[in-house]
């Protein structure tokens, strides 16, 4: 089997007109958006080839702690290496770079934009990094209908929809996903009519209140949900979209790293959801349709709390510290009222019996 870095050294040298954009085009673009591209693009509608973002980023930053390691966000830039290998993609230009963490409104958001040499534009939206910003927005559209990364992916989809007249693809992975479905779901109808596809590569879903919305209704003809067997985050709330589900050469929450997914010629291998994948997407929606706002908010918020009184502002950081973190986090667990920390623990528990009944079903079914 192969990955995205194979299709670049074995399609790459395939142009746009012989072989037209795919969904494992979107994947590149939507990984590439985790790259760093601070110093080195800027948030202008200015334009970069990518030989020379290759170059400057790679005077910065080591390729060989990048190929050394695991992680598809570290791994990320090596993108545009295989990029610059073949004719599909050496003319790409990338333009109007954001990135924005503001703990204050609870918003983690990062784009790019690349131009590519058929005309089109695809809008790259960046997945949740190692911040903790990053991660509690995920959560918060548990309970929020919109939040502020999500506003903010709407008013940079119309930025570049006022700048550039060509053909537009949106996408991301992760929380990139959500954004990218949202952005192109409210923003201007001049915008949104130009679309051809919109991807969220094993991005949440949305609250109800939002799929009634008319700009929602419009886009999801356009949307294409990409997902592996043992999706989480993917699973995350509903989106009305049938999920093409894709084999991946890792097990487990691991599945989420798209740079395991698994691709022959120019699509994904596609499979069908296994019995563990859709006993995860069982325990997920019973487990949220049991708690309610007021319940979810107290407990993201809390959760959060916790790991912010690490003093840390990463998960990375925490993993490195570890044992602070967990002395830190079991301190200020202390340090709670009685109730919030019985309300936690009903919510965990919760969890625990939704996931336990979903296997009781599945189990029964298969008997």
């Amino acid at each position: 089997m192969a990955d995205l870095f194979d299709y670049l050294k074995w399609r790459g040298d395939v142009p746009f007109e012989t072989d037209p954009f795919n969904a494992v085009d979107n994947l590149v673009l939507a990984e590439l958006a985790y790259t760093d591209f601070d110093g080195i693009l800027s948030d202008s509608f200015r334009q970069t080839g990518i030989s020379t973002v290759d170059k400057r980023y790679f005077e910065m930053h080591s390729r060989d702690e990048a190929m050394k390691s695991s992680n598809h966000i570290v791994r990320a830039p090596l993108i545009l290496d295989g990029m610059l290998s073949g004719r599909r993609f050496c003319d790409m230009k990338i333009t109007k770079y954001v990135n924005v963490i503001n703990a204050y409104k609870g918003m983690q958001i990062s784009a790019v934009t690349c131009l590519l040499n058929d005309g089109s534009i695809y809008v790259s939206f960046r997945g949740t990094d190692s911040s903790l910003v990053g991660w509690k927005e995920d959560f918060n559209m548990s309970y929020l209908p919109d939040t502020e990364g999500q506003l903010s992916a709407v008013r940079y989809l119309n930025e570049v929809g006022a700048k550039f007249k060509g053909p537009l693809r949106v996408g991301g992975h992760s929380k990139g996903g959500n954004f990218a479905v949202y952005a192109s779901a409210f923003c201007r109808q001049e915008v949104q009519d130009r679309i051809l596809k919109v991807y969220t590569n094993d991005g949440p879903g949305f609250r109800d209140e939002v799929m009634s919305r008319e700009g929602y209704k419009r886009i999801l003809p356009k949307v294409i949900s990409i997902v592996p067997d043992t999706s989480i985050i993917g699973m995350l709330l509903t989106s009305k979209v049938k999920h093409i589900v894709v084999d991946s050469s890792e097990k487990g929450i691991n599945q989420h790293d798209a740079m395991t997914w698994q691709i022959e010629r120019n699509r994904f291998v596609v499979t069908e959801p296994s019995a563990i994948g859709l006993l995860i997407k069982k325990s997920q929606q019973d487990w949220l349709s049991k708690i309610d706002d007021e319940s979810r908010e107290l407990f993201v918020n809390t959760v959060f709390s916790l790991f912010e009184a690490t003093g840390m502002s990463t998960f990375g950081e925490m993993k490195v510290n570890m044992f602070k973190s967990i002395e830190r986090i079991l301190s200020s667990i202390n340090d709670l009222s009685k109730e919030s920390q019985q309300e936690v623990k009903d919510i965990i528990v919760e969890l625990i019996q939704s996931s336990t009944q979903a296997a009781k079903e599945k189990l029964t079914d298969m008997l």
